[in-house]
């Protein structure tokens, strides 16, 4: 071990008349160990958050949405054809979207009612996988006689929805048309809500409130026959491969299809959303990253204590020969071993925590008797976490190079100290 590591680790043992130096050792290692445990904690959540919000996106809605501008799609066959046939395209379904309300024993909720294929719907969405009670099997066209008499058609509501309404499987609701919508009826006192029974067929549960609360699915020839629509959907949901090469798949289907169709992918109908979980990403590695910077100034100030109280020492040792840059790195390798301490001690605890965020979170639940994600206020019902090991060492690396650069000055300082002005009085 060479000199410079010698005396560098040994200015960090304290002696009784440095032990307040060493109190501010404790600190500055403290304070770089709360912000980078912060740092990796923080911004963990926030990339789960932002995977769970967008896994939740994409499980009910498909990666690229096709729609005609003039309104409605009558040919949708053909078009659906067309989009097997694209390359990276794996799955399509035709889709009917349609507000109304739904009313039961527990009252009344507006509702957004999506007609669906129940035999293509599997391939873009993972809502069969999200079925509390029931299945999309339930979704069947009404059989009903002259009389009117027969089976309800099957109708498929998010749980949420089904604990306000007080309904379950096997119950019945029904589904009005708001007044002025084209499906309602003209009578002689004007415009009449349309009003059709419907029996719950399935519960769903996302874990996202507001899917949870305001979805509903009937079949599509059931959508067609209420909203009188005729042949036509809405449009078409197509999935592809890759999420992330949607705006690439989008050109080539804009290619094939022509100018009369409108597509846009899933980040084109979420860009406001996933751009402000981004800014709010930098923003708190920006804000917690004061932390890690408040520390340093705190490995700056122990340096400068260190550099006044040990002068008799530093001049000892130049006059046995030691230069300028063994005096230098003796005291930056004091201010690193700081850096390095706090720093893997925070690595280690903000890794531990945040790959067991939600058991944290939970305990502290328990103990505080209260939520910390009210799935009502919050688009999610957990506490989602997501290590990536690329931040975590970009978090170190940058927390070591603060660190680095608190120890140039005084180390500098150290270095220029006169061994005269450091012995005259000895």
């Amino acid at each position: 071990m060479s000199y410079e590591w010698f005396i560098g680790l040994r200015y960090l043992r304290a002696k009784r008349k440095t032990r307040f130096v060493s109190v501010i050792t404790f600190i500055s290692i403290l304070g770089i160990t709360v912000g980078v445990t912060a740092l990796i904690i923080v911004l963990s959540v926030m990339t789960g958050f932002e995977e769970n919000l967008k896994e939740k996106i994409l499980g009910v809605n498909a990666h690229i949405m096709v729609t005609e501008f003039n309104g409605d799609m009558p040919g949708y066959s053909a078009v659906a054809s067309r989009l097997r046939e694209t390359t990276d395209v794996t799955g399509v379904t035709p889709f009917i979207y349609r507000q109304a309300m739904l009313s039961a024993k527990g009252g009344v909720m507006g509702v957004v009612v999506r007609g669906i294929d129940p035999s293509t719907f599997p391939d873009v969405t993972i809502l069969p996988h999200r079925m509390k009670e029931g299945g999309l099997e339930g979704l069947r066209p009404s059989f009903k006689d002259a009389a009117g008499k027969g089976e309800l058609p099957g109708i498929v509501i998010g749980y949420e929805l089904s604990r306000t309404l007080g309904v379950w499987v096997g119950d019945s609701v029904n589904v009005i048309t708001p007044p002025g919508n084209a499906a309602a009826g003209w009578t002689a006192a004007g415009v009449m809500p349309r009003m059709s029974g419907f029996r719950v067929a399935g519960i769903f549960e996302l874990g996202m409130y507001e899917y949870d609360s305001s979805l509903a699915f009937i079949s599509l020839e059931n959508a067609q026959s209420f909203f009188k629509m005729g042949p036509g959907v809405t449009g078409i949901e197509v999935n592809i491969k890759d999420i992330y090469s949607a705006d690439r798949v989008k050109d080539r289907l804009q290619t094939s299809l022509g100018g009369k169709y409108w597509i846009r992918t899933w980040m084109d109908m979420n860009r406001n959303l996933f751009s402000a979980l981004k800014l709010e990403k930098v923003a708190m590695f920006i804000i917690l990253m004061l932390i890690i910077i408040v520390a340093a100034l705190n490995i700056i100030s122990t340096l400068i204590m260190v550099v006044l109280e040990k002068g008799k020492e530093i001049a000892i040792l130049k006059s046995l020969g030691a230069t300028r840059s063994g005096i230098m790195k003796i005291f930056m390798i004091e201010g690193a071993v700081i850096g390095l301490t706090g720093t893997a001690l925070g690595a280690a605890i903000g890794v531990g925590c945040a790959l067991n965020i939600e058991g944290v979170v939970g305990f502290i639940e328990r103990v505080f008797h209260f939520k910390v994600l009210p799935p009502s206020v919050y688009y999610i019902d957990r506490f989602p976490s997501k290590v990536e090991p690329v931040v975590v060492v970009a978090i170190v690396v940058v927390s070591l190079a603060i660190s680095f650069l608190a120890t140039l000055y005084p180390s500098w300082k150290a270095s220029r100290l006169d061994p005269v002005e450091g012995l005259r009085y000895e």
